[in-house]
């Protein structure tokens, strides 16, 4: 319902725009994220079943990769879906409460896989310093606690960016997201009201969440770097050093993008629309592609445990 000065109430629907600009190839833009959907989807669920499936890899660093390739799976079911059905077949109304729940996911998803990779730079830390206590700390109860607090953690806290904008924001100037999903600046824009808390709790996430765990994965590798050097001999130290290659790969692609994304998102006014949102889908989108690829390719076990499952009798 429109008012007097062109907003209008609360819509039971937004209109999903895909990438503004791009709307004439959009259907060509589809084909490779269609690719990327299929082989992250693949890629991951391998993952998971091989080490679910293969007792010499319910090892804590494993355990880990299985829930991170899990998340990002999650991830990926959240929003690639609903950007092909607007890139080919032109669905882009979506109700606004599924709007929220998309956005709830699509949010936690990232805030757990954040809160993995710490996890796991916690694991390389114990097993790189702490050799010899690394049974004793990382239990199996000592996994499951962790893994429920990266959960709980990253479910609590992201709760309150779809209820703030459900409990607080009533009038709307327009309901055209000029975005592929449902991301949470890009329907507080939307907004005819102050939206000032909205803002400040979307950066107090990113703060709370993504700054801590980069700052604790950083100081990880400052002491792992540390043990390391401090190795008597050059394969020892290689060797070590090694096991944490895949996981700083994985680690600086996924914040790189993100810093990158949240810097051009709030700082690249003269950024054309469609780079930005191109940018934002390949931000939520590589991640999953290329985290069990580098697994694959860097992890022995994960390669054998994956052709074991795959051809039990070869």
């Amino acid at each position: 319902m429109l008012i007097a000065n062109g907003t209008c109430f609360r819509p039971s629907v937004f209109t999903l725009t895909g990438i503004p600009g791009l709307e004439a190839v959009q259907r060509w833009v589809g084909i490779p994220f269609f690719i990327s959907f299929v082989l992250a989807t693949i890629g991951n669920g391998l993952l998971v079943a091989a080490i679910r499936s293969e007792r010499s890899l319910h090892e804590p660093m494993y355990v880990f990769l299985a829930v991170l390739a899990a998340t990002d799976l999650g991830l990926t079911l959240c929003i690639t879906p609903k950007m092909l059905a607007i890139f080919w077949l032109q669905s882009r109304e979506i109700h606004f409460d599924s709007c929220l729940i998309q956005m709830y996911f699509t949010h936690t998803f990232q805030c757990m896989e954040s809160g993995i990779l710490l996890a796991m730079a916690f694991d390389r830390y114990v097993a790189i310093c702490e050799p010899l206590r690394h049974s004793a700390i990382l239990t199996r109860k000592g996994l499951i606690s962790i893994i429920l607090a990266v959960t709980i953690r990253a479910s609590v806290i992201i709760i309150m960016c779809p209820l703030l904008i459900k409990l607080r924001l009533k009038h709307f100037r327009t309901t055209v997201i000029s975005h592929s999903y449902c991301e949470h600046m890009a329907v507080v824009k939307l907004a005819a009201e102050d939206v000032r808390a909205n803002k400040a709790y979307g950066l107090f996430v990113a703060f709370s969440v993504l700054g801590l765990d980069v700052i604790f994965i950083f100081l990880s590798y400052a002491f792992i770097f540390q043990a390391v050097f401090k190795l008597p001999q050059k394969e020892a130290r290689f060797k070590a050093f090694n096991t944490c290659t895949a996981h700083i790969f994985v680690f600086l692609q996924f914040y790189i993008l993100t810093f990158f994304t949240s810097f051009i998102h709030r700082f690249g006014f003269s950024v054309a629309p469609y780079v930005h949102i191109l940018l934002s889908n390949l931000y939520l989108l590589v991640p999953p592609l290329l985290n069990p690829i580098v697994y694959g390719v860097k992890t022995k076990q994960i390669r054998d445990g994956v052709i074991k499952m795959l051809f039990p009798k070869g």
